[in-house]
């Protein structure tokens, strides 16, 4: 039996960067769920878990179940936040403050106007072939997750949630919010006009990430 509970807890590779990686895709989770999801026992997952809160990468706080003990649930801090990769934040938003006083606003959203239409014609080759809008909800996730947005896709009634659960360029995008206008216009433009685009949560304004609820139109 030690040795079963070993070899199980053993295959928790890396397992604090795993536990924060579902904490930031997931959102609060009570350690139970993450010692269920990752095979290993709820004991080995509470350790990492106080390990990462005397880091101050995750707090714990208690949620009332209506009956019985209340739910104890674990979540980032915004300490964590900085330990996932922010495109190199700080030249990021330097260039963007060099480009506004060289050129002004309008100088600038001009720039990232020319880089969201590049960055729209690359996904469309990438697109090309995809028949169904679902299959292209899917494929713009992948190309999203491979840039760093830890991008999924969700069933929900009629049509679909692309999900983004970080934002690689956030720094950046809170010097200029036309980074977060023109990703909007990039997904619609890119899923064709068979479909509706709307912005549901955004991380600028306070949520835990970018969810866009995209629906079938004719």
């Amino acid at each position: 039996m030690k040795s079963e509970r070993h070899n199980q807890e053993s295959t928790l590779r890396d397992p604090r960067r795993a536990i924060m990686d579902v904490l930031k895709r997931q959102g609060a989770q009570p350690a139970a769920r993450l010692a269920t999801r990752f095979g290993v026992t709820a004991m080995a997952v509470r350790q990492h878990l106080y390990a990462l809160q005397e880091e101050g990468m995750v707090e714990a706080h208690t949620e009332p179940t209506g009956r019985g003990r209340p739910t104890k649930l674990w979540v980032l801090t915004g300490k964590a936040q900085g330990f996932f990769p922010d495109a190199h934040q700080e030249l990021a938003v330097d260039l963007l403050g060099h480009m506004r006083a060289q050129f002004g606003d309008a100088g600038l959203h001009g720039i990232i106007d020319r880089h969201s239409e590049a960055q729209g014609r690359s996904y469309e080759a990438v697109l090309v072939g995809t028949k169904t809008l679902e299959a292209r909800v899917h494929a713009l996730a992948r190309l999203r997750n491979d840039e760093g947005y830890m991008a999924e896709v969700k069933r929900d009634g009629e049509g679909w949630l692309l999900i983004e659960n970080h934002c690689p360029i956030c720094a950046a995008a809170r010097s200029c919010t036309r980074l977060c206008a023109n990703e909007l216009d990039v997904f619609t433009r890119v899923l064709g006009p068979t479909a509706r685009v709307v912005r549901e949560e955004h991380m600028l304004s306070g949520a835990r990430r970018c969810a866009y609820r995209i629906t079938p139109q004719s």
